[in-house]
């Protein structure tokens, strides 16, 4: 069983892709998986991801902090800078320039965490990042999308850190007791909890994608291409500057991953909340499949080649 369980863990890009395009091609079928469903689900995902993990695995980030500041340096200059500068390569309309600015400025999604978890980079630190860069979120994102667009952004600063515990810090720590205090459950659990999770991902994304199929329909080519150039510009850089300045394959990975991966969904609900155009809300569309087919495609082939 554990062998068929490891071939559909593999074949995560291509689950994905399939299971985005159903979703696209017959939005009904998922209408009904939005709000709590979404928020279940990647609280379910950190449960796994938990589980894997010891309390000790994050001794090393407080003692060796150097990391975390480096990536969290990365997610907010990379991406922001990026999305700036495709709006203006691609010259993109006004809607979709704020859109594509506003989702590089948001902080790692917790499907950077998944990725990570299949891709055997540094759980721990990935974690660590998306937690981070969620809570400094509350002041970078609105401060970056003043800065670069020009108008304030406002942010529910409690309705995001609400979130941060609820689909990161107590899934993640409850895995983590359920390991110390009952290691036989958590193994069997472990087992199959990566299959599980590339089930949760290809809902979430398909959710996504079916809610905002109309308006996605109606984007310019131009803004696909930005929005893909955006997310494998944020993978290639991040992981370049880190190799760089740390020589360490683990860091270098994960970071890479970090970085090349946002949320999203935060970016589509500012989006729809802030400003008046709907059409503002299409990048973070597009980018929920993007950055999660290019990262599955990063996680399988690394996961292959420390296997060979």
């Amino acid at each position: 069983m554990s062998k068929y369980l490891e071939r559909f863990v593999r074949a995560f890009p291509v689950i994905l892709l399939l299971g985005s395009g159903l979703a696209f091609a017959f939005p009904n079928m998922l209408f009904w998986f939005k709000g709590p469903w979404i928020t279940f689900s990647l609280g379910g995902i950190m449960l796994g991801m938990g589980l894997t993990l010891e309390a000790k695995d994050f001794s090393y980030v407080f003692q060796k902090p150097i990391p975390v500041i480096l990536g969290t340096v990365l997610q907010f200059t990379i991406m922001p800078g990026l999305g700036y500068l495709l709006g203006k390569v691609f010259s993109l309309p006004e809607s979709f320039a704020i859109g594509l600015i506003l989702v590089s400025a948001c902080p790692g999604g917790t499907a950077s965490n998944v990725i990570a978890y299949l891709a055997r980079a540094d759980l721990a630190l990935s974690v660590t990042l998306t937690t981070v860069s969620t809570i400094l979120g509350i002041v970078m994102t609105p401060l970056l999308v003043s800065i670069l667009v020009g108008n304030r952004t406002e942010v529910d600063s409690f309705g995001l850190i609400q979130t941060t515990f609820l689909v990161i810090l107590i899934p993640v720590s409850l895995g983590l007791m359920i390991k110390k205090w009952s290691p036989n459950v958590s193994k069997e659990i472990v087992k199959i909890s990566p299959a599980i999770s590339v089930v949760l991902i290809t809902l979430i994304v398909g959710s996504i994608l079916s809610q905002g199929k109309h308006v996605i329909l109606a984007a310019a080519p131009s803004v696909f291409l930005s929005v893909f150039f955006l997310h494998i510009g944020g993978f290639g850089l991040g992981g370049l500057f880190t190799w760089i300045l740390t020589k360490n394959q683990s860091i270098t990975k994960t970071i890479s991953i970090e970085v090349g991966m946002q949320n999203s969904g935060l970016g589509a609900v500012l989006a729809r909340t802030h400003f008046l155009d709907p059409s503002t809300a299409i990048p973070s569309a597009v980018s929920s499949l993007t950055h999660s087919l290019i990262g599955s495609v990063f996680a399988s082939y690394f996961r292959v080649r420390r296997e060979k």
